[in-house]
């Protein structure tokens, strides 16, 4: 997620510090309803501590059992564990009962998505090769292009869904983000998760730190 272990070890603490205090800014408020998504910065941060654990084990600093047990603990929360919090969250946070049965279906795709995912991650050996400033991880994952597309509406489509202009603004952010972060990863250039993680962790702190309100109406310009 971050370019180096030291990267991931600072962004990491920074990221899990912020997903604390939307946990402790939600559960002040009296909002039970908001804690799954609440936590994702708290999951985000951790993610690029673990991967900092990852970065050593690639780079032969760390003995071969515990670099396993970095890269699959990895691969739990990038692969099965984010397409149904993110969902999940937003589904929960959602107080509009008419918006709420369209995320459901959302859920139930993250649900869909997560199973071959969990799979792949528990039957299948989990590599990670650095090449320059970016770690390329490896599971086997089958059907892999449809997975991912499954696992980008199951991610994206409920933000942008949710009737909170947050919310969308942070579906906007993870979707443009991604695209740009996948295609720097690609090239090998440099790789740019945790400033995309960094940002919607900001965005969620706002996001908790402000009452909830009612969605606004669909297509309503205000809503964005």
């Amino acid at each position: 997620m971050c370019w180096s272990a030291q990267a991931d070890l600072v962004a990491g603490g920074v990221v899990s510090g912020i997903g604390v205090l939307c946990l402790v800014r939600t559960h002040r408020a009296g909002r039970p309803e908001r804690l799954p998504l609440a936590a994702l910065p708290l999951v985000l941060g951790v993610h690029q501590l673990i991967e900092a654990a990852v970065w050593h084990g690639a780079e032969g600093g760390l003995p071969a059992g515990p670099a396993g047990w970095a890269r699959t603990a990895w691969a739990v929360i990038a692969l099965p564990l984010l397409p149904v919090l993110v969902p999940v969250g937003v589904w929960t946070a959602t107080r509009d009962r008419a918006r709420r049965r369209p995320l459901l279906g959302f859920v139930l795709l993250g649900l869909l998505v997560a199973v071959p995912l969990a799979l792949a991650v528990a039957t299948r050996p989990v590599t990670a090769t650095a090449h320059g400033h970016t770690l390329g991880y490896a599971v086997g994952i089958p059907h892999a292009a449809l997975l991912l597309t499954g696992y980008l509406v199951a991610t994206v489509g409920p933000l942008l869904l949710s009737g909170d202009r947050l919310l969308r603004r942070l579906g906007l952010l993870t979707g443009a983000g991604a695209v740009l972060c996948a295609l720097l990863w690609r090239l090998a250039f440099v790789s740019t998760w945790c400033s995309l993680a960094a940002l919607a962790s900001l965005l969620l702190l706002h996001w908790t730190a402000r009452p909830p309100r009612d969605a606004a109406p669909a297509g309503d310009p205000a809503a964005f």
